[in-house]
């Protein structure tokens, strides 16, 4: 089907554009400027007068738990949550069961995705101690990146060895998306925090996580991930991005397409600090650990100096009953958010922290120039139709009851938002449109253009 949107504001490439898009054969057509005359044809009208129309959104950095853990979420489920929150394409992360670290586990995912996304996907290789043949065998033109544990991670997936690591850098094909934290540290702390928990010196609740993934450990870890890669010149994205002093590794004063070395933070960050933890408690606790609101505030202003390069959601999720235990040491880390990281990003727009314009670089533009994307990413003529109308007059309250995730829960239940997803096209389908999911069509196999 052929789709006029029309009456739009189009938030694209640092500008507000009163236009309308013709969609056609799953591309963007024809972007018809305000005053211009254009004939849609037999194409299906949305009136999409008061709404705003970004690109897709790519978010990077997801673990949809398929295979292994499907009683948490599939790759189903989760993408249904990933358009109704906007998201046309996501990177699945290899900490499943078993773990993708092989190449025929790797098509495994590919094969599962192409039955069963809506949303365009791609999958990273995980690295381990002794994989670097698998990991050297692979297609970048069709493998988003390498994913490295340099903290605690789930199975064999800690690298911790350091000829591994510097023959990593050395040789990974494509980007290495790296999870830094210090193992040594996180295990003296959790040593720590558990003594004087037993001495009943402390309360072993939600509060001391940040404590025991201390700032210290994020640093330190990714300090040396940030020294190997400019040793070995590798290409580097650091992940999750939770502290003001991590930034300073990060360089402001050039271009996206120059840098080797670049970093994501994720909503949770920006949205929440330590002392949320009195009132959610476990609900978001998360690796690494959502720190002091002096890291949130510098997390922030970063978003705008061009320190952090893209926003991922780390949507992880965990059943309720994995998570509520009571105790610290066994409430599992993690959770969902997919579904609502455009709505809490244009929160922050609204509380002035980030322009609309900024909000779709860090989520659309940045993610497809960094992992070189062909053609998403942007609203451009002759690129695929990956296009979100979203609704910025649509106050409502976030509420468990009405999400998608497979784990029926989130942690921003209560929180009162003012914008709306509304549709969602993916390579031209209409996929979700005013709370309705249309299923027929599904995602694509995302493409790289690297050398």
């Amino acid at each position: 089907m052929n789709y006029y949107i029309k009456n739009t504001t189009i938030i694209n490439e640092g500008e507000n554009l009163e236009a309308n898009v013709y969609v056609a054969e799953g591309k963007i057509a024809k972007i018809v400027r305000k005053g211009e005359v254009f004939d849609a044809g037999n194409a299906i009208v949305i009136d999409a007068t008061g709404k705003y129309l970004i690109p897709g959104i790519i978010d990077e950095h997801v673990h949809f738990r398929e295979p292994g853990l499907t009683q948490k979420a599939d790759i189903y489920t989760e993408s249904r949550a990933a358009v109704a929150g906007g998201v046309t394409s996501f990177m699945d992360m290899p900490n499943t069961v078993p773990q993708t670290v092989n190449q025929e586990l790797l098509q495994q995912k590919f094969d599962l995705a192409a039955e069963k996304s809506l949303a365009n996907y791609s999958f990273y290789i995980g690295a381990t101690n002794d994989n670097l043949a698998e990991i050297t065998k692979i297609n970048s033109k069709e493998v988003c990146g390498v994913k490295l544990f340099m903290g605690s991670s789930t199975g064999n997936m800690l690298v911790d060895k350091a000829d591994t690591l510097e023959a990593l850098f050395q040789e990974a094909p494509c980007l290495i998306a790296a999870h830094c934290e210090d193992e040594a540290i996180i295990k003296q702390n959790t040593q720590h925090y558990k003594e004087l928990a037993e001495k009943r010196e402390i309360a072993p609740d939600a509060c001391i996580h940040p404590l025991v993934r201390s700032a210290e450990a994020c640093y330190k870890s990714s300090a040396k991930a940030v020294e190997l890669a400019e040793k070995t010149g590798a290409r580097l994205h650091i992940m999750h991005i939770s502290t003001a002093k991590e930034l300073q590794l990060f360089r402001k004063d050039i271009p996206l397409e120059e840098k080797r070395i670049t970093a994501e933070t994720c909503p949770h960050y920006l949205f929440f600090n330590e002392e949320d933890y009195k009132r959610k408690g476990f609900a978001i606790k998360c690796n690494p650990a959502i720190k002091a609101k002096e890291d949130q505030q510098a997390l922030l202003q970063a978003l705008t100096t061009g320190q952090i390069d893209t926003i991922g959601t780390d949507h992880a999720p965990h059943l309720w009953e994995e998570k509520s235990t009571g105790k610290y040491f066994t409430s599992k880390s993690g959770f969902p958010s997919i579904q609502h990281s455009s709505a809490i990003m244009m929160e922050l727009c609204r509380q002035g922290h980030l322009s609309l314009p900024q909000l779709v670089k860090l989520m659309c533009h940045n993610p497809a120039l960094l992992y070189q994307i062909d053609r998403r990413g942007f609203i451009r003529e002759g690129y695929h139709a990956d296009l979100v109308l979203i609704d910025p007059n649509a106050s409502h309250p976030i509420r468990n009851e009405e999400v998608h995730y497979k784990c029926g829960w989130t942690p921003y239940d209560g929180t009162e938002v003012n914008s709306q997803v509304t549709h969602t096209f993916v390579n031209g389908n209409l996929v979700f449109e005013d709370g309705l999911f249309h299923e027929e069509n599904k995602g694509k196999k995302l493409e790289f253009k690297r050398i």
